[in-house]
């Protein structure tokens, strides 16, 4: 049986720039991955957007490691050539009553070191955005847009120039971890047992299914996995705006929100429906509600302007009873299982986040800092 210092499992955008760290520190590492490229499923089925850290628990981990993340992924953006753009994001109440929401949310952003947000009177945030329907609006120059898959194939250039080596058409089945060690099982056309020092459970959607089938896993420490789909809709008609617009957040989700591509091509959603399996075709069915959602803060949406988009899925562990869920990131010390890190719930503000994840991952590892400033935010 062969040995190797690091396994990783995932070739998500977490996955990816976990590798990247660990390999950059001179760490041996492989990347298991089912599909037959990187980034097919959450990280490639999203809003493409860089977070500003305004919405989450002061505190949290995602609070934390998005607020972290993002000065990072402007950084590696410049640094290695990846589109994006720092468009800037404006909250929008179309009522009084979300109106005097807002001080709330900036209050939050405050708590999580986001203090460039803008108070904006109806006035002010139309003299921005001509065509927006508001009362008030919150300004966040930090939120930005980004090529996922140019970012992640940034992340695989630099962990693969580092040594690491990826097995794509290569799912994960199972693990026994014993006397300190790690023995893993994949499957593929070349299946392959190979033993392992350290073993990264970065998964995503079915990271807790994955934990389950690692022998040594103490069970109770395996959250259940839910999913919240989101179906986003492309729009044909030009979107005139430069900035991303947010409604007031909506219990359950941020609400049907403008986002645009790097193209400036207008997109809208997501919008949150909680599955019982990872579906990714688009609802059509749900379209109908997308244009009073809309027209709320821009009137103007003509009829028929919007055709089916894509489809995501949040790796949830928590039940839609449950307002809230916070990233789990754990090493030994949590489950007692030496040489294993499992990630469980990395959903948006993942992509974000990702280089500070994979910081706080590496602190777990026995790495020290990283090497871009913020890297460790744990």
């Amino acid at each position: 049986m062969d040995q190797i210092d690091c396994i990783v499992i995932g070739a998500g955008v977490v996955g990816l720039a976990i590798a990247r760290r660990l390999a950059r520190a001179g760490r041996e590492v492989i990347v298991l991955e089912a599909a037959s490229d990187i980034g097919t499923g959450t990280s490639s089925r999203n809003s493409e957007v860089i977070h500003a850290g305004i919405y989450y628990a002061a505190g949290s981990l995602m609070a934390r490691h998005c607020v972290a993340g993002r000065r990072s992924l402007y950084r590696f953006c410049e640094s290695h050539g990846v589109g994006h753009r720092r468009c800037g994001k404006l909250i929008v109440a179309t009522t009084a009553e979300e109106g005097d929401k807002l001080a709330s949310i900036r209050a939050r952003a405050a708590a999580n070191g986001v203090a460039d947000l803008e108070e904006l009177d109806g006035a002010a945030a139309r003299r921005l955005e001509p065509a927006l329907n508001c009362t008030a609006a919150l300004l966040s120059p930090s939120t930005g847009i980004v090529d996922s898959h140019g970012y992640m194939l940034a992340l695989r250039g630099d962990a693969e120039a580092a040594g690491a080596a990826f097995a794509f058409n290569t799912p994960f089945e199972r693990a026994r971890a014993e006397r300190g060690a790690i023995t893993v099982e994949a499957g593929g056309e070349t299946p392959m047992t190979l033993g392992c020092r350290l073993l990264i459970n970065a998964a995503g959607l079915h990271a807790p299914a994955l934990a389950r089938t690692i022998v040594g896993m103490p069970a109770d420490k395996v959250p259940t996995a839910y999913y919240a789909k989101g179906n986003y809709f492309s729009c044909s008609a030009r979107a005139p705006f430069s900035h991303l617009i947010y409604p007031v957040p909506e219990p359950g989700g941020l609400g049907v929100h403008l986002t645009l591509d790097l193209g400036g091509q207008a997109k809208f959603g997501p919008d949150v429906e909680w599955v019982d399996d990872i579906d990714y075709e688009v609802d059509t069915s749900r379209m109908a509600r997308f244009y009073p959602a809309i027209r709320r803060y821009w009137p103007a949406l003509p009829d028929g302007a919007l055709a089916p988009g894509y489809a995501g899925v949040r790796p949830k562990i928590v039940p839609s009873a449950v307002a809230v869920q916070d990233f789990v990131i754990q090493g030994p010390a949590d489950h007692g299982v030496a040489g294993l890190i499992n990630l469980f719930g990395i959903e948006s503000p993942g992509l974000t986040a990702s280089l500070a994840i994979a910081g706080h991952v590496g602190g777990l590892a026995g790495i020290g800092a990283g090497d871009e400033p913020g890297d460790l935010a744990s």
